[in-house]
C-alpha cells in the first residue's frame, strides 16, 4: 500500500519550490520518492531543490522552464530536465547519491531527529514521558514509515497522551479514512474514553 499521496505529495512540494521553501520542497519530493521512486517529477524536484538550497543560481530558471514543458508534454519534460541535469555535474547515478545522502542528513539534522533515533533514547534512558517532552519543546520527531507512526500513536495512547494522540489519528484518518491500523487506534482510544466516564 502506498502511504503518501504522490499528486497531492507533488502539488505541496511544487508550492514550497516556487515560494522559495526549499528545504521543504526537498523534504517533499523526497517522501513523494520514498513511496513512488520511479516518479521522475519527484526525482527531477528533489535535484533542483537541493541545487537551489545549494545556492546554485540555475535551479529556479531550470524548475521554471521544466514547468512549463510539464504543461505542454509532462513525460518529454521528464526526459528533457533529466538529460540537462544529466550533463550538468557527472552522471545522474551520482547525483541520485548525492541527493540522498543530502535528504538523510537534512532530515535528520536540521529538522529534528529521526523517529529511529527518538526510540533508541527512550531506550537508553526507559523514560518515555521524560524523552518525549523534552523533544516536544526543542524539536521534533520525523516519521518516515506508517509503522513508525502507528508505533509513535501507540506509545502515547500507552503514556497517556491520548489527546496528542487522537489529535495526529484524525489528521491520519482525513488522509486514510480506510486504514484498519488507524481504526483499530481510535476505536482502542474511543473505548479507553468510555472507561475513565
Amino acid at each position: 500500500m502506498k502511504t503518501v499521496s504522490l499528486s497531492k505529495t507533488l502539488n505541496h512540494a511544487n508550492e514550497y519550490f516556487l515560494s522559495g521553501q526549499y528545504r521543504d520542497a526537498l523534504r517533499a519530493y523526497s517522501l513523494a520518492l520514498k513511496d513512488h521512486p520511479l516518479s521522475k517529477e519527484a526525482y527531477n524536484g528533489a535535484i533542483l531543490s537541493d541545487m537551489a538550497i545549494s545556492g546554485e543560481s540555475g535551479a529556479e530558471a531550470l524548475f521554471d522552464y521544466y514547468t512549463i514543458l510539464r504543461s505542454e508534454d509532462t513525460e518529454q519534460a521528464d526526459n528533457i530536465i533529466s538529460e540537462i541535469l544529466e550533463t550538468m555535474d557527472g552522471t545522474l547515478d551520482q547525483l541520485v547519491g548525492l541527493v540522498d545522502e543530502t535528504i538523510k542528513q537534512r532530515l535528520s539534522y536540521e529538522d529534528g531527529i529521526m523517529y529511529t533515533e527518538f526510540k533508541e533514547l527512550i531506550q537508553d534512558e526507559n523514560d518515555f514521558n521524560r524523552i518525549f517532552e523534552n523533544i516536544m519543546f526543542s524539536t521534533r520527531v520525523i516519521i518516515t514509515e506508517k509503522e513508525d507512526f502507528v508505533d509513535f500513536l501507540d506509545s502515547l495512547i500507552l503514556h497517556g497522551y491520548k489527546e496528542m494522540a487522537l489529535s495526529y489519528l484524525e489528521s491520519a484518518l482525513g488522509v486514510y479514512p480506510n486504514d484498519r491500523q488507524l481504526r483499530n487506534l481510535l476505536r482502542r482510544l474511543a473505548k479507553g474514553r468510555e472507561l475513565e466516564s
